[in-house]
């Protein structure tokens, strides 16, 4: 980078603080201002919010990295977590069930669907500690993808870049709270948009990749092996069933089986309703409609993710033709930028992966810190805080989860290693309880505390202590999936039986509240017949429009990648295919926005 790069992040970063801090007066309002922006914030802002806080540094290197070794197949490994495919769920249905119950926080709705007693608050404190370990996994790993990335730009250790990345982010998140990270958001979005449109032209420009080329796969302990490849074999539309990779990636030799476990865990991720700051826009949303709006503008951004970070794999492999093939995949992207990016635009570039990185970094913060703030500090400690006690006890948990996170992040060298984990081994063990508590009427508090309890110990004993011992790469990721997501549900099968059921009076206010399909017979009887049937059509319409919204946002983001690629045959397929499936979409789903059930009769 030259001085005219430096002083354009300066600049950007200047910005990015004046911005929190003008926005401080109205965060300080009160912590409904502070962690949900008075649920008055726009669709559009929280859908192009939710689309930078997803389009992170350290998942864009890594999906690169993937992309770059081993082409499209590195689109479905990453239906794990970086495809996001949760998307769909939570427009079609989740998103409304979860802005339905009016509350701040995962943990908070706990009380909504288990009650105000003892069950009720165990369910809250046990969620309230899960996600805020889930949060400082989450921040450590961003921090990680960060440090390496700006080390290299900057000529720095790794982990004084990611501290001074993550320290930015904190400080206009504490001061200005869910304001400053909605807006700072849209504002970093733009960025974001520039360069994903100047880099995918330069690679449409620059890159003519040849029938055969040349990648490096990491083998461990800082080793890579060269292996080649096939443009056909790179760019095919289908994944294959098996691979035969070396080193790291030999886990996804089994490509078929690799898929389905990742599938099976998003779409239970989905059902779940998830976490963290995604459901925090959603308990923003002023109503159904809204929300299905803010999901599907929120797709339709992160579809252009994929574009880009083909655009990065493309270019780095015409590095590697030109020059030398870059060995690390995980360092494709600052090399690219370095290579390939001309002064002045260079900053631009660094700015809008910093935008990246920090948008990401504030909407963790914000969302963990709420956990503290309103599940624990003010519902059992002091429950008469005043807004700027309550506000104040944000920045502070704020300031610890983060420290927490970078201290963890000390002894993390591999980025995809750890968003493997997160994404499919401690996901599986909390999303299980997360799951159940939608579709069983039985389940109850105790249960949910239960499996969550033993699915994160499962979670954290697996990869400490279960995987070392297995000489299998290929049958780590299914025991990632498989132990905790089994000792979860034994947890919450055992809690539940062996526990009173929840009150049915708070069972059946959840219901009316949340009219979520499933087992809940017993419960929903107690409606009117014509509300029943209303509900119950209701449910079928989501649960087909569900069906449809799968392959069309997969179809989506493939398509992306086919444009790039240069494989205007697979893209024609693709494109017609979405053409259908959006037809589809608008009869089973986008027309009914506006049509919700009410229910006046509280009987």
């Amino acid at each position: 980078m030259h001085l005219i790069d430096y002083a354009i992040v300066i600049c950007y970063l200047i910005a990015i603080v004046i911005f929190g801090v003008i926005l401080e007066r109205k965060a300080s309002q009160g912590i409904d201002s502070y962690f949900l922006g008075n649920r008055k914030m726009s669709w559009w802002a929280l859908g192009a919010s939710g689309m930078a806080s997803n389009t992170d540094l350290a998942g864009t290197m890594v999906i690169t990295a993937l992309v770059y070794a081993l082409g499209s197949q590195g689109f479905f490994i990453e239906i794990r977590g970086g495809v996001v495919l949760i998307m769909a769920i939570l427009m079609t249905f989740m998103g409304k069930w979860n802005r339905r119950a009016k509350v701040m926080t995962l943990a908070e709705w706990m009380r909504l669907r288990f009650g105000s007693g003892r069950e009720g608050n165990t369910a809250r404190i046990i969620s309230a500690f899960a996600n805020i370990v889930f949060a400082i996994g989450a921040v450590s790993y961003f921090s990680v993808g960060g440090g390496k990335f700006f080390g290299q730009f900057l000529g720095i250790d790794d982990r004084y870049a990611s501290i001074f990345l993550i320290l930015m982010a904190l400080i206009y998140t504490t001061v200005s709270g869910f304001y400053g990270v909605i807006w700072t958001d849209v504002f970093q979005g733009i960025l974001i948009f520039i360069a994903i449109i100047y880099v995918c032209v330069i690679a449409l420009q620059t890159a003519i990749l040849p029938a055969e080329f040349t990648v490096s796969l990491p083998l461990g302990d800082g080793k890579f092996q060269q292996i080649t490849t096939t443009l056909a074999d790179w760019s095919s539309m289908w994944p294959k069933m098996e691979l035969d990779l070396p080193g790291q990636y030999a886990i996804f030799n089994l490509l078929g089986g690799v898929i389905f476990f990742y599938t099976l865990k998003t779409i239970m991720e989905g059902f779940s309703g998830g976490g963290g700051y995604i459901i925090q826009r959603y308990f923003a949303a002023k109503s159904d409609r809204e929300a299905g709006l803010l999901s599907l503008f929120w797709i339709f951004l992160l579809a252009f993710r994929w574009p880009l970070v083909t655009a990065f794999a493309v270019l780095g492999i015409h590095y590697g033709i030109t020059n030398e093939v870059i060995a690390d995949p995980e360092l494709v992207l600052p090399t690219v930028i370095a290579a390939y990016i001309p002064i002045g635009i260079k900053g631009l570039l660094v700015a809008s992966f910093m935008a990246a990185a920090m948008s990401t970094f504030d909407s963790i913060i914000n969302a963990s810190a709420a956990y503290w703030v309103k599940d624990i500090y003010q519902a059992y400690i002091n429950p008469q805080a005043s807004n700027q006690q309550l506000i104040a006890q944000g920045r502070w948990a704020s300031i610890l989860i983060v420290v927490s996170g970078l201290l963890f992040s000390f002894n993390i060298t591999n980025i995809n290693d750890i968003w493997g984990w997160l994404t499919l081994g401690l996901s599986a063990g909390l999303y299980i309880p997360l799951l159940l508590r939608w579709y069983w009427w039985r389940f109850n508090g105790y249960g949910f505390a239960a499996g969550t309890l033993v699915g994160m110990m499962a979670a954290i004993l697996t990869k400490v202590v279960i995987l070392p011992n297995f000489n299998n790469l290929q049958f780590q990721e299914y025991a990632l999936f498989l132990i905790p997501s089994v000792c979860s549900l034994i947890g919450c099968i055992v809690g539940t039986i062996f526990t009173p059921a929840t009150d049915p009076e708070v069972m059946f206010n959840f219901y009316r509240v949340t009219r979520p399909f499933g087992f809940w017979q017993p419960v929903s009887r107690r409606l009117p017949t014509n509300i029943q049937a209303k509900i119950k059509v209701e449910n079928q319409r989501d649960i087909l429009s569900t069906l449809i919204a799968i392959p069309w946002q997969l179809i989506l983001f493939l398509a992306g990648m086919m444009l790039i690629m240069k494989r205007w045959d697979n893209f024609g397929w693709l494109l017609l295919l979405f053409i259908l499936l959006s037809i589809a979409l608008y009869f089973t789903w986008f027309r009914h926005l506006s049509k919700e059930v009410t229910i006046n009769d509280k009987k």
